[in-house]
């Protein structure tokens, strides 16, 4: 089988490829930069460089594909939402140049959403431009939260010895996910292909309070009390923009914070929670993080 996959040598892609081609597939990796898929490449992946903007290089990249794993790269969160959308719409005419009839989407947790959720309603845009696509079957994977998410809490703990966010007090629920678990769950059902329609698979490696967040997370950092701290919206707002963020996307990011805080960006995920979760539990990344925070 052929296999495209957007998103170079990403949290998911990068596993995704590697499974795919240990079970002796031929697999593409389209990415910005050559340097950065050499790891692919050199252990037999091909590589095309260029942008997803550009729609006449999608059609070209796309040539002769079983089928194409697509997500919007992060950076289009800092523009108009519309921004996903015309992605998807660039992913959608090369499919159909190309006459590809599977398409794994990365998707996430609350994009049933239209509005209020931040970039995630980016992401109901970009599926709803997918599932135009008339004869191809296309899924969506919905995953939760990246643990890796949790990596822009590093010098918060270090510094304020605390950890938190807009998503509400310790008790808040979080529905947690592993790139390593979702790029498993992207190889099974590209490795199958026996999705059909449009559709939509919810996945989750672990489901926690962001108390035990707090608890498991610096207990592995050698800080067994360090607090989760809910932040106003405001606060979350002036953080993101000290640290840099630009002011749209820091905007979109507390509304997702809000929405997770809220209850509604899960709320579909819990009328269709998956049946088995991903093997990566919140202890296991734990080990990740203590790692990242020694480097740190």
């Amino acid at each position: 089988m052929k296999y495209v996959l957007t998103g170079g040598a990403g949290h998911i892609t990068k596993p995704l490829a590697e499974t795919l081609l240990a079970a002796g597939h031929n697999v593409t990796v389209i990415g910005r930069n050559p340097e950065n898929l050499k790891p692919l490449t050199d252990k037999g992946a091909k590589a095309t460089t260029g942008s997803v903007e550009d729609s006449t290089f999608l059609k070209e990249a796309f040539a002769g594909a079983d089928a194409v794993y697509t997500m919007i790269p992060p950076q289009y969160a800092a523009g108009p939402l519309d921004g996903y959308r015309e992605i998807a719409a660039n992913y959608a005419e090369a499919i159909r140049a190309n006459n590809i009839k599977y398409v794994v989407n990365l998707s996430s947790v609350g994009a049933h959403l239209p509005e209020g959720c931040g970039p995630v309603s980016g992401l109901h845009l970009a599926e709803e431009e997918l599932n135009k696509l008339e004869g191809v079957n296309v899924l969506h994977l919905r995953p939760g939260f990246f643990y890796v998410n949790f990596y822009g809490n590093l010098s918060m703990i270090k510094g304020m010895n605390i950890i938190g966010g807009n998503y509400g007090n310790d008790e808040a629920e979080m529905v947690l996910s592993h790139p390593a678990d979702i790029a498993e769950a992207a190889a099974e059902e590209l490795s199958n292909l026996s999705f059909k329609g449009h559709s939509v698979r919810y996945l989750a490696s672990d489901e926690r309070s962001t108390g035990d967040v707090a608890k498991v997370l610096g207990s592995a950092v050698g800080k067994p009390d360090l607090p989760w701290v809910q932040f106003t919206d405001e606060q979350t707002r002036g953080g993101l923009l000290q640290a840099g963020m630009p002011e749209a996307m820091a905007e979109k990011y507390v509304e997702m914070g809000a929405s997770m805080r809220s209850g509604k960006m899960a709320e579909d995920y819990n009328k269709n929670r998956p049946q088995g979760f991903g093997k990566t539990k919140l202890e296991d990344f734990a080990k990740e993080f203590a790692g990242a925070y020694s480097a740190s």
